[in-house]
């Protein structure tokens, strides 16, 4: 079974399944036929008050690879870090039960979806997004969740606009040799306590005819837990 099946497969009993209770991070064994930027060897999350911060390591340098500018929005590519939770995403803005909330760090030269920011997407910029599952995705079968026309949505205050479950709150991800991580506030400790994730490297692509759905994922290149079991158990950062 290809990662990308594996994925979709996992995705509807992924926040069912119980945590190991000695979960914490999520380490996995290099592979030599991943890109070694994508190549995840451990997902972690640490806590500090109302705080997270999400962490991956890669066999090689985090971040160095980034989609190619096609110079058009359709068709585009996006390049992304992403750690999926088990948090409900009401908890950042959207409506309760509405996915899986997931942190991501992406890069994706072609278009600009940081309202607070002039940085045309082309650096790596953090998002909430949340996924749900569409057979119309292809393999992998999982998409940032479209907001239907003519329905309305809960969404964040710094929504970018898009017809997606995308939030753009300007959390600035940090990178250095084989690392990548970017730190979120939560409305509460509890909340930021009670975190279970997974950690998984992956492409997305915007529909060629802009509609729905949008933004599938399009390839993914490794998943932490090898299943989407979100084992990972966020841990206070060691003072």
């Amino acid at each position: 079974m290809t990662l990308s099946r594996t994925l979709a497969s996992a995705f509807l009993v992924a926040t069912l399944l119980p945590l190991p209770a000695t979960a914490h991070d999520v380490t996995t064994a290099a592979n030599a036929k991943i890109r070694v930027s994508f190549d995840i060897l451990q997902a972690k999350a640490e806590t500090d008050g109302n705080k997270v911060t999400f962490i991956m390591t890669t066999r090689g340098t985090a971040g160095a690879e980034k989609p190619k500018k096609t110079g058009t929005f359709a068709g585009s590519q996006v390049y992304a870090y992403v750690w999926p939770t088990k948090v409900d995403p009401e908890t950042v803005g959207f409506e309760k039960g509405a996915g899986i909330l997931a942190a991501a760090v992406t890069a994706h030269p072609d278009f600009n979806d940081e309202p607070l920011f002039e940085n045309n997407g082309a650096r790596w910029h953090f998002h909430w997004v949340v996924l749900t599952k569409d057979p119309a995705c292809g393999p992998a079968a999982l998409k940032v969740k479209d907001i239907e026309a003519g329905t309305k949505s809960k969404l964040p205050k710094t929504w970018p606009g898009v017809p997606i479950l995308i939030d753009s709150p300007g959390y600035k991800p940090n990178f250095k040799a084989n690392t990548v991580k970017v730190t979120v506030p939560f409305d509460s400790a509890d909340v930021a306590s009670s975190v279970s994730f997974d950690g998984v490297t992956s492409a997305l692509k915007v529909n060629g005819n802009l509609h729905a759905p949008l933004l599938c994922v399009s390839d993914v290149f490794k998943i932490g837990s090898g299943d989407l079991s979100l084992p990972g158990k966020a841990m206070p950062a060691k003072k």
